[in-house]
């Protein structure tokens, strides 16, 4: 059999604005500053190849065009929108609720000035937990303030729900990603030095080295989830606080040391699957632990509430999948160095959708960086799942 027809990608540049009010302004730069909301994304067009079907890719922090599945799936003639939210590579101010109105705005801009008539949301990674969140308000609306109170009225936005959905290599939300990474073994969140040493999986005089006991694991999970609700507790006394003074000071930013340490990443045993030892996404864990891009390193008060607290984010995949009812396709990469290897299952299993199907790419990792093959065969499910259900031309 010949080889598919490959298309040359142009990338057209987007740009989408509307109108918020907001009480003051969440992030640098022009955005929300004048009344408006800017938004910046990316249409990747198979040269001379029309559609009716565009594939959608949203990650709430970053944007998506460097990853090699939207550029492969436009080289095989789909039409396919990398879309940045307001908080584009700045995670510090987001509020999950807010990225849902960006999200439907442009599936709104994609319906009602391009003419696609079938909308895909492919849920990858950090975007995985929004696409679905997304999606559960679309088909049943029910949000009208935050996590921290402030009103925002995605239960009136008629938001428009998309034709179906893929989530691949997508974890279960920010907040489940940052209760089983945070370190456990600090003690005071004004010292990251004064630490446990019991709980500190990279120092070597911790008695409890890899393979860990199922006891120690249960301890270890259960000193991550206090550690969280401390700090949920103080950013929402804070919070509270602010609010009674009643003055110009609206917000407060914080730091939160040392928030990758999950014991997958020490012990290839927990929650086994494919991926390399005493590595992760972001490179050695240890060293990212204590650098600057760890998860949820620089927070905003209202904005922890709403993407990294396990209590109060209504941004939780396993809970939105349970009011989704479109097609649903979920790909789990076995050799996911981000992803914890159990999460994939548990959204397939929780969405409500009749017609859902689950997929696994044997040796595949987050990114499939130097995996053409893998990438291939990632690319062959996305499009033979799409054929079948006639999303796309």
């Amino acid at each position: 059999m010949a080889a598919a027809k490959l298309f040359d990608v142009v990338a057209e540049y987007c740009h989408i604005a509307f109108a918020e009010t907001s009480a003051f302004q969440e992030t640098y730069g022009f955005s929300g500053s004048q009344g408006m909301i800017n938004l910046e994304g990316l249409r990747l067009l198979p040269k001379g190849k029309a559609s009716k079907s565009l594939v959608v890719f949203m990650h709430p922090a970053t944007t998506l065009q460097l990853l090699p599945m939207p550029r492969a799936l436009a080289a095989q003639g789909v039409h396919v929108l990398c879309a940045a939210s307001r908080y584009v590579k700045n995670d510090t101010p987001l509020i999950m609720e807010k990225v849902v109105l960006d999200l439907g705005a442009y599936i709104r801009h994609a319906k009602e000035k391009w003419g696609y008539e079938k909308i895909i949301i492919c849920g990858w990674s950090g975007g995985g937990s929004l696409s679905l969140f997304y999606q559960s308000q679309a088909e049943n609306p029910t949000v009208t303030h935050t996590p921290a109170g402030d009103p925002v009225d995605i239960k009136g936005a008629k938001l428009i729900p998309a034709d179906a959905m893929t989530f691949q290599a997508a974890h279960i939300s920010r907040a489940e990603m940052l209760v089983e990474c945070i370190d456990p073994s600090v003690k005071n969140e004004l010292d990251p030095d004064d630490r446990i040493v019991e709980f500190d999986i990279y120092n070597p005089k911790n008695p409890n080295q890899p393979p860990y006991s199922a006891d120690y694991i249960r301890a270890y999970r259960a000193a991550q989830l206090a550690r969280m609700r401390r700090i949920t507790a103080t950013a929402k006394e804070l919070l509270e606080t602010l609010k009674k003074r009643g003055g110009a000071e609206m917000e407060r930013g914080f730091i939160t040391h040392r928030t990758i340490a999950d014991l997958r990443f020490m012990d290839p045993a927990v929650d086994p699957n494919d991926r390399k030892p005493r590595w992760c996404w972001v490179g050695n864990p240890e060293t990212a632990n204590t650098g600057p891009v760890g998860l949820a390193r620089f927070s905003m008060l209202r904005s922890w509430l709403s993407q990294w607290s396990i209590d109060d984010t209504r941004a939780h995949g396993v809970k939105s999948a349970a009011n989704i009812t479109v097609p649903f396709l979920a790909i789990e990469n076995t050799a996911d160095d981000a992803v914890p290897q159990p999460h994939t299952g548990k959204i397939h299993a929780a969405a409500a959708s009749k017609d859902k199907t689950m997929k696994a790419i044997k040796g595949a990792t987050h990114y499939y960086q130097g995996q053409p093959e893998l990438l291939k065969q990632a690319v062959e499910i996305n499009l033979g799942w799409m054929r079948e259900r006639n999303l796309i031309d």
